[in-house]
């Protein structure tokens, strides 16, 4: 498991006597690969951390454990291991964004070279040793309440800072915003002597501040944009009156963009019109906290927002900036859109969410000139702002200038033929989660994932000579092969084991699908090994990943032909994998095999491999590009299923809904000999259907399992009977005065919605017969969040009695909340729980359940559910709420569920459990359940003894469809 790592214990290696490099070190122009075998050292294992964490190694990995800082190389040579601090949290509003960054630098930086010790700052600056499990929670609420208990605490951030200095070699701080960004972390470790990736104090403030940014950028000779600055209480209307009047904006309803001097990119930026609303705006960014400086600015009428990367490949204190290909955001509007969705923003929801909002394009689709000069412009400022290591600058083109001409602002940087350049935002801890803009831009010129967050790492140590001798940072990443096109991504191979993971499909939990086929191929890119007992004898298979989206249907089909099965399926490279929706990413399968697009794409990217390649030379440690430049391939669903047993693949079913779950993909791929993960036909489609599923376990109730009393009706009952009639005869049957009405078929969140009258569910049957694509928040009468409606609408729909339960709040501060901060009334004894299922068919092993704590309204949204920095999960639930004994009962329940439906592989059961007696009332089975970053499933998995970490986890599942298949 490559995944374990805890503090003050380092990872040995593992590796077959007889194994080739030339074996071990293939990876193929179109797939995740597996890139390195560990090797075996037995050691001792002594731990003089806190004694918590001890708890949860798994007892097989303790064979791996060395005390040495050096391990023998096949040279007989001793490398030193690299310890490296990821810090994450902070005070901001983007902690839960840090939580997700610093989750996929923990997955891609570790290995057997390189040690990793994680750390959290909560919102009151007080510092923490945690897991590496607690870095897989949801948000920082999943866990700040378990912190006094589950980590090591720091008494002052100057003893934090002191513990770091003896037990690091260097940190990568991972906080977003305030004290990430500010200089406030940074001058902390200076002053300890600390080792650390990134920019200096000094000139983190002066960038960080987006006034004084500006300023200094109109010093350097740049174009800016004419701005205003608002701060405290001085509310200057006169002054902001005449900058409007100066600017030729129109006092009374001229647009203007109001935004937090510090704080990040996204939080508190808003829209405002004339100077009243401006100076209300600004105002409310100061009493809301996020910041006691505001920018007031001109909107960019006509514009294209951009970001580019840049990575600093300089050796030492020797800056050589490198710009990567930038990035063009382009804000998109599909359905009516009234004047405010015409001004809007690119915000926090648009950066980090996904949706159809916003599409990116690398490179832009702006003129070369413009792209070069916006190249040559951030490298530019890199340098002369100081920055260090890596950072993200964003900008705007403006095609035609919306900004007064000067004969100084002609002189400036930024002016072109083609139009305006500005740069605007310096970020100087870019976001790291998996699709962000740093791994997208990385992987257009050939960097995995781990290749440039090593290369980052692997640059910062050669500021402090006492870290040259860590010198195997980037020695474990592969080499780029020199002639891709002559070898076969299908060849046979020693040791290879293929996966074909397929996402996407037509349902509206598409975007979620994407997701967690994106978690499914990097973290089984990730796994090592498949039975750590068999790594004396035997390295595990190394996985040759394949990401494949199952492509939407034409929408002008008739729906007769969107019934057939010629589907279609596409292989991507893997940058395509980390766009946001599978609309962008079907955009970009097509622009990638258009010709001119693609040639000036390779033209484009060549350039910057150059660049890059002039400073990378001089570093020995640089291994080289790990990702080659290629194109999607497009295939029939059945050519695909074909190839899939040609190359004897698995393939690891992500498609949420429709084919995926209701049993046809199943089908398909058991017809083909293709063996593939989850539960088998009959279960799947017993399960897609919640009536079905409920007249499945009805006769359990002696064994502590109920169900909840339905009643369906056909969408054409609700759009043309009187509403009144309806809702009557429903609430009279289920014997309720609240109802819960979801699609017949469909996923666990699409449609479902809390009805409290009848003007609710004439609403409803309005969203039906007007194929709303989504339920605006708050349409019904008591408060709730976006609803993602099935397209097409469902033609059965089934409504159940509201199950009423307390919710459970953490709150510090409350005198009646609990010893672990939690507060829940428990008037009702049933608490919501999601639970996964793993095991063989007739043998399914419960995991540990998790409480759901609803955010926004009385059912979770798509959102809440599975997108990392939203939502909250209390896994394992805590004893304060349900028993010991309970729980037990409540476990052996669900596999008596999963057991009696025929489930196999593994799934995810959503239930009510009685907190005093441990019965379960069935809510619906998910047989293809969300597995994205923040997926409960993975908190379960890691909270089993020994716990499984998502390598493991993941790799668990794939030898259970192989097995499976082989009986």
């Amino acid at each position: 498991m490559a995944s374990i790592t805890q503090p003050s214990l380092t990872r040995g290696v593992c590796k077959t006597a007889n194994s080739s490099k030339s074996e071990l070190n293939c990876i193929h122009q179109k797939s995740f690969v597996s890139s390195t075998v560990p090797k075996l050292v037995l050691k001792n294992s002594p731990s003089n951390f806190n004694r918590n964490f001890q708890a949860q190694i798994p007892k097989s990995t303790l064979v791996e454990v060395v005390h040495d800082s050096t391990i023998e190389s096949n040279g007989n040579q001793k490398d030193r291991i690299l310890k490296v601090g990821i810090i994450c949290g902070g005070p901001s509003a983007e902690r839960g964004i840090s939580l997700n960054s610093a989750r996929s630098v923990l997955d891609h930086i570790q290995g057997d070279d390189l040690h990793v010790s994680c750390y959290y700052i909560d919102t009151n600056l007080n510092a923490y040793a945690i897991s590496t499990a607690q870095m897989y929670s949801n948000t920082p609420a999943d866990f700040d309440f378990k912190l006094e208990s589950l980590a090591q605490g720091f008494q002052s951030l100057p003893e934090f800072a002191e513990h770091l200095a003896s037990a690091v070699d260097i940190v990568f701080p991972v906080i977003h915003g305030r004290f990430g960004e500010d200089g406030g972390i940074q001058e902390l470790l200076e002053k300890a002597n600390v080792p650390f990736v990134g920019t200096s104090s000094n000139e983190c403030r002066q960038a960080f501040d987006k006034y004084d940014a500006s300023l200094e950028l109109k010093r350097q000779g740049f174009v800016t944009v004419p701005s205003f600055l608002v701060e405290g209480g001085r509310f200057n209307k006169a002054e902001l009156m005449k900058w409007f009047e100066t600017n030729q904006i129109n006092s009374e309803s001229g647009k203007v963009v109001v935004k937090p001097a510090r704080a990040g990119s996204s939080i508190g930026v808003t829209v405002a019109y004339g100077v009243e609303d401006s100076l209300e705006k600004a105002e409310g960014i100061i009493s809301e906290g996020i910041d006691d400086r505001v920018l007031v600015e001109v909107f960019l009428d006509g514009g294209s927002e951009f970001t580019s990367i840049v990575l600093d490949v300089g050796s030492g204190f020797y800056c050589h900036p490198v710009a990567f290909l930038p990035t063009e955001v382009e804000l998109q509007f599909h359905e009516s859109a009234n004047g405010g969705e015409k001004d809007a923003i690119f915000n926090y929801r648009r950066k980090y969410l996904p949706t159809q909002q916003v599409a990116y394009h690398t490179p832009p689709r702006f003129p070369t000139d413009v792209i070069e000069m916006i190249r040559e412009g951030a490298s530019l400022l890199f340098k002369r702002f100081g920055l260090r290591d890596f950072a993200r600058i964003d900008g705007w083109f403006l095609p035609s200038s919306h900004l007064s001409s000067s004969a100084e602002n002609d002189n400036k940087f930024g002016r072109s033929k083609s139009g305006t350049i500005i740069f605007t935002d310096i970020n100087l801890i870019s976001g790291m989660e998996q699709t962000s803009f740093l791994f997208q831009q990385a992987s257009k010129v050939g960097f995995s994932h781990s290749n440039i967050l090593r290369t980052i790492i692997q640059r910062a140590c050669l500021r402090f000579p006492a870290l040259s001798s860590c010198n195997s940072a980037s020695n474990a990443l592969p080499r780029q092969l020199k002639s891709p096109e002559n070898t076969d991504v299908f060849s046979e191979g020693r040791g290879i084991r293929k996966v074909f993971v397929m996402f996407g499909g037509e349902t509206s939990e598409r975007q979620v699908s994407l997701m967690s086929g994106r978690m499914c191929g990097l973290t089984c890119k990730l796994s090592m090994m498949t039975d750590l007992s068999r790594c004396y004898r035997l390295f595990w298979l190394q996985l040759e990943v394949t990401p494949c989206m199952l492509a939407p249907t034409n929408e002008y089909l008739s729906e007769l032909n969107k019934d057939k099965e010629s589907k279609t399926v596409w292989t991507l490279p893997y940058s395509l994998v980390l766009r946001h929706t599978t609309e962008e990413v079907l955009d970009a399968c097509l622009e990638a095999i258009e010709p001119a697009r693609a040639a000036l794409t390779s033209q484009l990217r060549n350039q910057v491999i150059t660049d890059l390649m002039e400073g990378l030379s001089t570093p020995s440690c640089f291994t080289g590009f790990d990702i080659s430049d290629v194109h999607p391939t497009k295939y029939s669903l059945e050519q695909w299923i074909k190839l899939a047993k040609e190359v004897e693949a698995t393939v690891f079913i992500a498609v949420h809904g429709g084919i995926g779950e209701d049993g046809t993909l199943q089908r398909l791929l058991e017809a083909g000999g293709v063996p593939y993960t989850g539960p088998g036909v009959i279960a799947s489609r017993t399960c897609m259907d919640k009536v079905a599923t409920s007249l499945a376990v009805e006769n359990l109730e002696n064994l502590g399992v109920l169900t909840i009393h339905k009643d369906v009706r056909s969408k054409e009952e609700l759009i043309n009977m009187p509403i009144n009639g309806i809702w009557h005869d429903l609430t009279t049957k289920l014997n309720c005065e609240t109802l819960c009405v979801k699609p017949g078929q469909d996923g666990c969140s699409t449609g479902v919605a809390r009805l409290c009258c009848p003007e609710d569910l004439a609403f409803y049957a309005n969203a039906l017969r007007n194929c709303f694509p989504r339920i605006p928040s708050n349409s019904f009468s008591k408060a709730h969040g976006v609803i993602e409606m099935p397209n097409p609408p469902p033609e059965q729909l089934i409504f159940e009695p509201f199950i009423e339960t307390d919710p459970i709040i953490f709150s510090s501060k409350s005198t009646k909340a609990n010893s672990n901060g939690l507060l829940w009334e428990g008037r009702s004894r049933w608490v919501e729980i999601t639970v996964g299922v793993v095991g063989k068919h007739g043998e399914m092993h419960s995991l540990s359940p998790s409480v759901t704590v609803k955010e926004s309204g009385d059912i979770l949204s798509l959102e809440e559910k599975f997108q990392g920095g939203t939502g909250i999960n209390l896994t394992p639930p805590p004893s304060s709420i349900i028993s010991e004994e309970a729980l037990g009962k409540c476990k052996r329940s669900i596999e008596i569920i999963a057991n009696t439906l025929g489930l196999e592989g593994f799934s995810r059961i959503d239930a009510f459990v009685n907190v005093d007696n441990g019965e379960v009332l069935i809510i619906e089975v998910n047989t293809v359940p969300g597995m994205t970053p923040s997926t409960v499933l993975i908190h379960q998995a890691l909270v089993e003894e020994p716990p499984m970490y998502p390598q493991h986890f993941f790799r668990t599942l794939l030898d259970l469809a192989s097995e499976r298949s082989n009986n």
